[in-house]
């Protein structure tokens, strides 16, 4: 959300830079004047919860550095943006810069350490974080709007800040400034540190926060947005992975699936052979050619746009964080969130401009492009109306696609009014909607910050929770629980869903509403991803153990343990699945190469096994899914599976009875953080212009 940022001289000297000789002119959002007082930058307030850091950091413990706070919230488009540019200054200065994240959430969800923590880890952060959820640090320094950065030099002086994205060439020469004088005095710390970051202590996953889902009936494929993995992949509804676009690795590169790479793409829209992708973090539209298994980019430069209403063709015209995509007829619609509109692309003569929105970040109805929107994230549609979720308003806006159309409210009031109530008109409120499918006569909704699935009736403008009890969790069944779902599509009769947090795709049954976990066999962690540091377990591996001597003709057990790490414990709401498997001669095991679930309580599973007389060679595989979970009941809990090939020989003498598999080795040691206790706090409406 960017907002104009104003710091009076009284609290900050306005956006100084007097302290080292230099004066900033007006730049945009940027104002700067010479001060002739030099203000301490204020402590962090004990007792906060830090994250990407085993310990909390001190403005007095920093002296010596290059200090850069930036103050975020997770939800915001504007927030997101400055993220590289703070990427490309902690590359720059890897030892004299430390950049600290302020967390001051927006949204009540936010303010949860716990999500920030999956926030983390989903934009790929890597410098330390605080939680500021009772905005102590935000009022300490006079703070306004997100994002704001604010620059301190290794005395522990304030120089300035600027608040909005797009200001690195400012804050690289003022960073450039203070190295040079404070090395030149010898009052620069260089001395390399390095944090403990959140992704170290968190095993990876097949799937890594799926942001959109796409299922097609007529050709049963469903097309999953693994947007960490920076790749999309295509499984048949049942889940059997049939190809994959994306060698994983972030970048622009077109060509062939293996080679083509992407970043974090989110929506998907299907026309024939061609698969259309917002490939968001890239700023493009790439189109899949699924027949040729190519990747191509159609429309963006690949830079963030800094100009609104700019239309052009193709790959001419620069385009801004585009977030969902739906096709009506030979019109491809966008929902650029970076611009707060939609767009519209002409998929005959690729040209591209503003469809709906001013490009001002508000909620206000009326005709098309004098409309305002607020980071439209999730599109749907019946063929006439364009239903957009509209998320830093939390409402749901309709799109007419006539040719003099107008945009309308369904639900919500502005971006300050957001909570978790079903309804009618404007008692209804929702907490950062991401996601859209339209069904019959209504919406699906992904009430995403709520951890809900809604239904909303259009023509009455009312709206009621569907599925989710409204918590952070991972649960199967008639009373299931999602972790910040973020996409919906219907094929079949079932409502797929893009669970982002749980790194899962759910399935609901329209009819009975029974929710299950889709299994999707034959995936695994692209090449790219799977050697990072800390990668513990990944999921669906083989793990090969050495030759196991048995005992011909005894009865043996089988027994499969399940360790994990300190502060977890298994879902006792979700069943732990197996199946064994012998290839070969010399063992028999009961209900072998059939699936098998058992309760949590069971484990380790006790399996017997029979081997035959005399001597024998064969070899045992076993496949074992579970559910793990926080002790804390935090919500957070994952899904893992693996696979043992374990070979056998039978002997007449000296052979074992027992075989043990365990997963001890394959799980870290994941500490289990406090939470801060729950603290009543009102957030104040604040002007947003």
């Amino acid at each position: 959300m960017q907002k104009s940022l104003v710091i009076t001289g009284a609290a900050l000297g306005f956006l100084v830079l007097g302290a080292i000789g230099l004066t900033l002119v007006q730049k945009g959002t940027i104002m700067a004047q010479r001060s002739q007082s030099r203000l301490h930058a204020p402590e962090f307030p004990p007792g906060l919860q830090w994250l990407n850091t085993d310990a909390p950091l001190t403005m007095a413990g920093l002296r010596g550095k290059v200090v850069l706070l930036d103050f975020w919230t997770y939800c915001c488009i504007n927030c997101m943006h400055v993220l590289p540019e703070l990427k490309a200054l902690e590359k720059k200065y890897p030892d004299a810069l430390v950049v600290i994240g302020v967390h001051s959430a927006k949204f009540v969800n936010e303010r949860d350490t716990d999500n920030i923590r999956q926030a983390i880890l989903r934009y790929d952060i890597e410098h330390p974080v605080v939680n500021d959820r009772e905005f102590r640090i935000w009022h300490s320094y006079t703070v306004r709007a997100w994002p704001t950065l604010v620059l301190i030099d290794p005395s522990g002086y304030i120089v300035g800040g600027v608040s909005g994205e797009g200001h690195v060439d400012v804050l690289d020469h003022a960073i450039g400034e203070i190295v040079q004088s404070a090395r030149t005095k010898g009052d620069l710390d260089e001395t390399p540190r390095r944090w403990r970051r959140e992704k170290e202590q968190t095993p990876p996953n097949a799937l890594a926060f799926p942001g959109k889902v796409l299922a097609d009936e007529a050709s049963g494929r469903l097309f999953i947005a693994d947007s960490n993995h920076n790749r999309i992949v295509i499984a048949d509804l049942q889940g059997t992975v049939l190809d994959i676009a994306g060698s994983g690795q972030e970048g622009q590169e077109d060509g062939p699936f293996a080679q083509a790479s992407l970043n974090h793409p989110q929506g998907m829209a299907l026309d024939g052979s061609s698969l259309y992708v917002a490939d968001t973090e890239n700023h493009v539209i790439r189109r899949l050619d699924l027949q040729r298994r190519v990747v191509e980019t159609i429309l963006g430069t690949g830079q963030q746009a800094r100009q609104f209403n700019v239309a052009g063709v193709g790959r001419a015209v620069a385009i801004n964080s585009p977030w969902d995509v739906v096709i009506v007829g030979r019109r491809l619609y966008i929902a650029m969130a970076g611009f707060h509109q939609i767009w519209a692309v002409d998929l005959d003569t690729m040209e591209a401009a503003p469809f709906a929105g001013s490009g001002r970040e508000d909620i206000v109805d009326g005709q098309r492009l004098e409309a305002a929107m607020a980071q439209p994230s999730g599109l749907a549609t019946d063929g006439n109306t364009l239903y957009v979720a509209d998320s830093e308003t939390s409402s749901i806006r309709a799109v007419d696609l006539g040719v003099i159309g107008t945009v309308k409210t369904i639900v919500g009031e502005g971006l300050f009014e957001f909570g978790d109530r079903d309804g009618s008109g404007l008692q209804v409120r929702l907490q950062h909607p991401l996601g859209l499918a339209w069904h019959g006569d209504r919406l699906y909704l992904a009430d995403t910050y709520n951890h809900k699935i809604k239904t909303v009736f259009p023509t009455r403008k009312t709206v009621q929770t569907y599925l989710g009890s409204g918590r952070p969790g991972y649960k199967d069944g008639m009373r299931p629980e999602f972790y910040e779902p973020g996409g919906l599509s219907i094929a079949g009769g079932k409502l797929y869903i893009a669970d982002t947090n749980n790194h899962a795709i759910r399935v609901a049954d329209l009819q009975t509403g029974e929710v299950t976990t889709l299994r999707l066999t034959g995936l695994a962690m692209p090449t790219a991803m799977a050697g990072f540091e800390g990668a513990a377990w990944l999921d669906g591996e083989v793990i090969t153990l050495p030759v196991q001597p048995l005992t011909a003709g005894i009865e043996g057990q089988l027994v499969v343990q399940i360790e994990l790490p300190a502060g977890y414990k298994l879902n006792p709401a979700a069943p732990v699945s197996y199946e064994v498997r012998v290839q070969g001669e010399g063992m028999h095991v009961p209900g072998d190469g059939r699936s098998h679930s058992v309760h949590a309580l069971d484990v380790p599973l006790m399996i017997p096994f029979r081997t035959l007389p005399g001597a024998h060679r064969a070899t045992l595989e076993v496949a074992l899914t579970f559910y793990w979970c926080r002790e804390d009941n935090t919500g957070l809990c994952m899904i893992q599976s693996t696979r043992w090939q374990v070979p056998i020989e039978t002997v007449e003498a000296d052979g074992q009875q027992q075989i043990t598999l365990s997963t001890a080795a394959r799980l870290q040691d994941v500490a289990a953080p406090s939470l801060l206790p729950t603290m009543p706090f009102e957030y104040k409406k604040k002007s947003v212009r």
